[in-house]
């Protein structure tokens, strides 16, 4: 385990302390704006949909330029959200945690769409949402039997388990801040100095959406083929 690892894991208990306004809810709330689109952002459907026509119908291009650009958007904010001292913290951190949430969940909800999953589906969302906590802890949570199964399997599941949506969120939300409170932390008090707190900030952002981006890649077969497998 990383040292910011270390340190955000440490930093859990004291999660209310931190970002008192976090939770599972927030996850659900990312989740359904990235659906929906945001402000400027259009929904990850159209966003998909033209990265999908830019590339002449090729779903592969077309799945490698999202997650081309959500890196992009995760390396913005995370600098933006990771300059400043520690007495900047209690806000900054909370801000990073929806920030990503809502990238994340905008990035795999285009791929998904791009493979032939309906987004208003809610084993679909749940799936989104579970490919959030990265493919080890998925693989750690469904050897332990924590989860019913990886995120391809859970959207192809024959009944929607509505008892998944509480859990999963919980999960992500847990996630997001102990990478975003450890991240934090381990920038400033090691480096002690702030411009490089964002450097480091929006490198880690980008890495881990970039990782989240080529699991979902590799997890979600074309919904068509996964038919012709069973």
């Amino acid at each position: 385990m990383s040292y910011a690892k270390r340190i955000g894991a440490a930093l859990a208990p004291k999660v209310p302390e931190i970002a008192p306004n976090l939770s599972a809810a927030f996850v659900h709330q990312a989740l359904a704006k990235a659906i929906s689109g945001v402000g400027p952002l259009p929904s990850a459907a159209s966003a998909a949909d033209k990265q999908l026509a830019q590339n002449g119908g090729d779903v592969e291009r077309g799945i490698h330029d999202v997650i081309e650009n959500h890196v992009r958007y995760a390396g913005v904010q995370g600098f933006a959200t990771n300059l400043g001292g520690l007495v900047t913290m209690a806000f900054t951190v909370p801000t990073n945690i929806t920030g990503l949430a809502l990238i994340q969940c905008r990035m795999v909800a285009g791929i998904v769409h791009l493979r032939g999953y309906d987004l208003n589906d809610p084993r679909t969302r749940d799936a989104i949402l579970a490919s959030l906590l990265g493919e080890e802890r998925i693989l750690k949570m469904v050897k332990a039997r924590d989860l019913p199964g990886t995120p391809m399997e859970l959207a192809a599941a024959k009944v929607h388990d509505a008892s998944l949506d509480l859990l999963i969120a919980n999960e992500v939300a847990a996630e997001l801040i102990t990478r975003a409170a450890g991240k934090r932390l381990a920038t400033t008090v090691g480096r002690r100095v702030p411009v490089v707190g964002g450097v480091v900030g929006a490198g880690t952002d980008g890495y881990v959406t970039w990782k989240i981006g080529r699991y979902v890649d590799r997890e979600f077969l074309p919904k068509a083929e996964r038919k012709r497998r069973k």
